[in-house]
């Protein structure tokens, strides 16, 4: 980057939200757009001559182009794309599918009244672009190698069979990167492992469809959450977007709220919300665990965790995509153990006694195929 300035490319089928991306983007000091594309063509003529910092890519590209070009920036660029997708079902499959493959993050988009929504969202998608330009993006490539492998041998069904309840659990926060995070540390749990509640930032309407990408690689069941689950041994829970998590205790068994309310944090689900609710009604009976993402979102909630005798964790600066809010949280002394990424999930074992999960041959989240996409058609509570 130039002096700290974020040069942007802009991808999408849309003439007036080319425009619109355009002028938002540029009333940020921080941030210039060098150009912006209609189609793959265009867009690849255009990396011919510049070198932008982020792209953002609009997946719905004329002739399902969007993913195509995705991997092949990151392949030959490693340049860190923010997707724009809508929030129709092949829509969610392709932001999903997106992440997996190395998006640094997806913004959502509604079918119609497209513009207004930029506007309004003005702030975030500027705070977004920018992070972008600072990921780890020889991690992201790094994860990509690790996974190819994976794709030759698929896995098989695994049994998840009923389990009774129990009074551990773990909680765990990500943001920025954390798609892919969350995905390594819960396909390493065995099927027996305490019940697990999750906060991811991610747009309302994605979050269904990350659950399902992630429970077809994990022995514990997987769930975007809803109101009245039982946490329990053997199962994940996900907040779904738009909406926070919250835990909640009926004698010996736990359960979730899922409620509307203002952000906090910037954020709806908030990861502050979440631990907060676990130091309540858990306490020293659950781990607590911060991963990648920017923002301080978490961090005061695990220090919440930490003085209710929780164990707590932070994922380290080396296997984060962004170390933002880790770094906050080990700054206010919230921290038991910063760990790397493959240390969190043998953490978690130890901590519960628990057996590593048999070895068996799964599948990363890329290893699952993409879904075609369409040609368009025209402060806790």
């Amino acid at each position: 980057m130039n002096h700290g300035i974020v040069r942007v490319l802009i991808v999408d089928a849309a003439a007036s939200v080319r425009q619109t991306l355009r002028e938002i983007l540029e009333s940020d000091p921080r941030i210039v757009v060098l150009g912006t594309a209609a189609d793959v063509g265009a867009a690849a003529r255009l990396l011919e001559g510049e070198r932008p910092d982020v792209m953002m890519l609009d997946l719905d590209l004329p002739g399902g182009g969007g993913l195509p070009l995705l991997d092949q920036v990151l392949r030959e660029h490693r340049l860190p794309v923010v997707v724009c997708s809508h929030f129709s079902g092949p829509g969610t499959e392709a932001a999903v599918a997106a992440l997996a493959r190395g998006a640094v993050e997806v913004i959502g988009k509604p079918q119609t009244g497209v513009r207004r929504f930029i506007q309004d969202s003005q702030d975030h998608i500027c705070d977004v672009v920018f992070a972008a330009a600072h990921a780890d993006m020889g991690r992201i490539h790094r994860r990509r190698l690790r996974a190819s492998a994976d794709v030759i041998l698929p896995a098989p069904q695994v049994g998840k069979a009923s389990l009774p309840a129990t009074r551990a659990m773990v909680a765990i926060g990500a943001s920025t990167g954390g798609t892919e995070a969350l995905a390594e540390i819960l396909a390493a749990l065995p099927e027996r492992s305490p019940g697990v509640v999750v906060v991811q930032h991610m747009p309302a309407k994605f979050t269904a469809q990350f659950a399902k990408r992630l429970d077809a690689i994990c022995a514990m069941d997987v769930h975007e959450a809803k109101g009245g689950d039982l946490v329990q041994p053997g199962r994940v829970l996900v907040a779904p977007g738009g909406k926070h998590l919250l835990l909640q205790r009926s004698g010996s068994r736990y359960f979730v709220d899922v409620r509307e309310g203002p952000e906090v944090n910037g954020h709806r689900p908030s990861i502050d919300v979440l631990f907060r609710s676990v130091a309540r009604y858990a306490g020293p009976n659950a781990i607590g665990i911060i991963l990648t993402g920017m923002g301080d979102d978490g961090a005061r909630g695990l220090g919440e965790l930490k003085e209710a005798g929780a164990h707590t964790i932070a994922q380290d600066e080396a296997s984060s995509v962004v170390f933002g809010m880790a770094r906050e949280a080990i700054r206010r002394g919230a921290v038991d153990a910063v760990l790397g990424l493959p240390e969190i999930a043998a953490a978690v074992r130890r901590r519960y006694n628990l057996l590593p999960r048999p070895p068996v041959r799964t599948r990363a989240l890329t290893s699952i195929p993409p879904p075609r996409v369409p040609r368009r058609r025209t402060n806790a509570p």
